[in-house]
C-alpha cells in the first residue's frame, strides 16, 4: 500500500464514522508498510472526551503490539490533531504524522481548538481554567520515590 492508500483509509473512516453517530474523523497506524490499527472519534458515542481518532488508534496500536512505544510507526489522520491528540502523538513516540484536512477546515465546522493552543501558551495565573497548587510537599514525595527507584522502566 502506498501514503495515499492510507491517507484514503483514514478519510474512508471518517465519513463512515459520521453515518456511524461519530466526529467526522478518522486515523489509522502504519508499521512497515502495514495497517496495524484504525480508530476513529467516538466522543458522543462513548460519552468520553478523550475519544478521538487519533487516541483511540494509538491505543490500539499498543494493545496489539504489547507496547508503550510506537517507535517504527507512523500515523495518517484525516485531519490535523487537537493538542490533546499532537501530545499523545508526541508521548507515543510515532516517527511520523500525516494529516488531510487542517485545523482551520475543522474550526470551519465547528471543531475549534484555538482556544486550547492559545491557553497552553499563557501564564498559568491568566488562564480561563481556574487553577491552584497545593500540598506540593506531600506530592514530590511520590517525585522523589519514582526518582530513587533502582529497576523504573522510563518512558
Amino acid at each position: 500500500m502506498t501514503q495515499e492508500d492510507f491517507m484514503r483509509e483514514a478519510i474512508r473512516l471518517s465519513i463512515k464514522n459520521v453515518y456511524e453517530g461519530g466526529g467526522p474523523f478518522g486515523a489509522v497506524i502504519v508499521k512497515r508498510e502495514e495497517i496495524i490499527a484504525c480508530g476513529v472519534n467516538r466522543v458522543v458515542p462513548e460519552n468520553d472526551p478523550t475519544s478521538h481518532a487519533e487516541i483511540n488508534a494509538i491505543r490500539e496500536a499498543c494493545r496489539k503490539l504489547g507496547v508503550f512505544d510506537l517507535t517504527g510507526c507512523e500515523i495518517y489522520s484525516s485531519c490535523e490533531p487537537c493538542p490533546m491528540c499532537l501530545s499523545a502523538i508526541y508521548w507515543a513516540h510515532l516517527d511520523r504524522l500525516f494529516f488531510a484536512n487542517t485545523k482551520e477546515d475543522a474550526k470551519r465546522i465547528g471543531f475549534d481548538d484555538s482556544m486550547i493552543y492559545e491557553e497552553v501558551s499563557r501564564p498559568i495565573i491568566e488562564r480561563i481554567l481556574p487553577t491552584e497548587t497545593f500540598l506540593r510537599d506531600e506530592a514530590l514525595k511520590a517525585f522523589d520515590t519514582w526518582r530513587k527507584k533502582p529497576d523504573k522502566m522510563t518512558y
